[in-house]
């Protein structure tokens, strides 16, 4: 099993973000490489670092194209735990739209 840490190395300042935060909806364009792709239950999902020192994730399967999540800060996280990030999400997705609902 590996450690997502050398793809979010820090930048030294020791800020350490805010508390973990799952935010919904679709993600801007920012033109930044994939840092890594996860299947997740059937599902495909790509990671990317954000700005916050957190990760975006991108629900390549699911049937709203740029839909996912943000979470902050994902510094650190094994492989196992955006894994878990992912499920929680799943989780909470409607399956008639393919959303959450709120």
């Amino acid at each position: 099993m590996g450690i997502v840490k050398a793809i979010y190395p820090d930048d030294g300042d020791g800020d350490q973000g805010t508390p973990a935060e799952v935010v919904p909806g679709l993600r801007p364009e920012t033109g930044g490489a994939t840092s890594l792709t996860l299947d997740v239950d059937g599902e495909t999902f790509a990671l990317r670092r954000n700005e916050c020192n957190g990760t975006d994730y991108t629900w390549l399967s699911g049937p709203n194209p740029g839909y996912g999540f943000g979470m902050s800060p994902t510094l650190d996280l094994s492989l196992d735990e955006h894994r878990e990030n992912i499920r929680d999400f799943l989780a909470m997705v409607d399956p008639a739209t393919g959303r959450i609902e709120g």
